[in-house]
């Protein structure tokens, strides 16, 4: 496809290079030379530089030609003009960056007037996603399908578990749980297991189970489910405001530490059944003063990714609630990756994977479309559900009898409101939802699975 993608921030730079290792041809385009020449050199992009809301310049970049507009700037009224201005000038579709929690409550009324295919809020898709965490705090990442029904959850098998030296064909009579085994990752390496593969205390694993099963198979496996009464966020940014909303109508406890006295005041109005804390979350005093260590879990959500990471080494160690860390800067990523940061939340990395979704699903408007796409593991491996339509090959054969592309494996099928864990001797169906979780990059249909 062709894509212009305007706007050379964090977002912009992450998508185009993203979508250009999956063969997208890119453009992208910002007022801002020096952004556009890092952005087309690192991701080996073409780079104009022009402003994406004049026709001009959208012309000039290859409007006409172009499948899909992708506006990723930082201003939600440019994005959204961005998108018009394409959609009545090329003719294609187009994606807005909406932050805006004014513009998000409004969103359904201005993707119809705007034609927008699609938006996304990079903060709410944020917060939804520390929600999951906090919902299940053992958890090092939690990504869900089938409408939020089955969940894929990435957990660190602990000394003295039942799993600890079980090979994986022993599982079920052993933990008598509803649950499939599908990653393992041990050191640097990842492994889709078979039947053979021995777990051990250490690995981190990602299991596919029903939500009812979460808590259960949690303690069949000696992992402690601590539910979550109390958090404190530190940061009172757009990302803070809509996890803080989130959870105080799931009827939790929020306290929120902010520095600005006016923002403050705003959140104040926004949340009235927020505490809010005029102060620096970085003050050791202050920190101790407002209970950190009675704490259920601790969001570090400030702008300063120094700020965010000093403040989860200290609670790591002070206190034993679950940590979650927001970092914007991808050399800090790869460095914190180790470190005793708890969760790494990162927007421009969920909002790449909205929007990836959405275009691979746009590459395959006949077959079985790409309803939710997670990368997971930096990357390494991509937890897929794809809606099985009436073209598809695999449809009625038994699973044992499929041949299957190496490191991939289906997980489980959701039919009918019902979840079904995969056997040997399991079929799939029209109108299945299918996960499959593989180290193959790209899949577009449930039948790129097939070898």
């Amino acid at each position: 496809m062709n894509i212009i993608i305007a706007g050379c921030g964090k977002v912009g730079h992450t998508l185009a290079e993203q979508l250009s290792n999956e063969g997208h041809q890119i453009t992208v385009m910002d007022t801002n030379a020096e952004a556009v020449q890092t952005v087309s050199a690192d991701c080996d992009v073409i780079g104009y530089i022009g402003d994406c809301t004049s026709f001009r310049a959208q012309y000039d970049a290859g409007i006409k030609e172009t499948d899909l507009l992708i506006a990723a700037t930082d201003m939600d009224e440019k994005n959204m003009l961005a998108c018009l201005i394409a959609r009545k000038t090329g003719h294609c579709q187009t994606i807005a960056r909406v932050r805006s929690p004014q513009y998000s409550e409004e969103i359904s009324f201005l993707k119809e007037e705007l034609g927008l295919s699609m938006s996304v809020n990079p903060e709410s898709a944020a917060a939804h996603e520390m929600v999951r965490l906090i919902q299940i705090p053992s958890a090092l990442e939690v990504d869900t399908f089938a409408k939020g029904r089955v969940n894929l959850i990435r957990l660190v098998i602990p000394e003295g578990s039942v799993l600890d030296g079980l090979r994986l064909r022993d599982y079920y009579p052993n933990v008598k749980e509803s649950a499939l085994i599908c990653v393992v990752e041990r050191g640097k390496d990842i492994v889709i297991p078979d039947g053979n593969f021995v777990m051990q205390a250490g690995d981190k694993i990602s299991v596919t189970l029903p939500l009812p099963s979460v808590n259960a198979f949690l303690n069949k496996v000696g992992i402690k489910a601590k539910k979550i009464r109390d958090v404190m966020i530190a940061g009172g940014g757009t990302i803070s405001y809509y996890l803080a909303d989130i959870l105080i109508r799931s009827g939790l406890n929020v306290k929120i530490i902010e520095k600005e006295e006016e923002r403050c005041r705003e959140l104040s109005e926004l949340l009235p059944k927020a505490m809010i804390i005029n102060g620096d979350a970085t003050d050791r005093s202050l920190l101790f003063e407002e209970s950190v260590a009675d704490m259920d879990a601790v969001c570090a959500l400030m702008h300063s990714d120094e700020a965010n990471i000093l403040l989860s080494l200290f609670v790591s160690k002070k206190t034993d609630a679950k940590v979650m860390t927001r970092v914007h800067r991808k050399s800090y990523e790869d460095m914190v990756f180790e470190m005793p940061v708890g969760n790494i939340i990162s927007t421009k990395k969920i909002t790449a994977e909205y929007i990836t979704r959405y275009i691979r699903s746009m590459q395959n408007t006949v077959g079985s479309a790409v309803e939710t796409l997670y990368r997971m593991m930096d990357g390494r491996v991509e937890g897929l559900e794809f809606n099985v339509g009436s073209n598809s090959r695999l449809t009625g054969q038994t699973l044992k009898n499929l041949s299957i592309i190496p490191n991939t494996l289906i997980c489980c099928i959701y039919r009918n409101r019902r979840v079904i864990i995969p056997g040997g001797n399991d079929t799939i169906e029209v109108g299945d939802s299918v996960i499959v979780v593989t180290t193959r990059k790209g899949l577009n249909d449930i039948d790129d699975i097939l070898a």
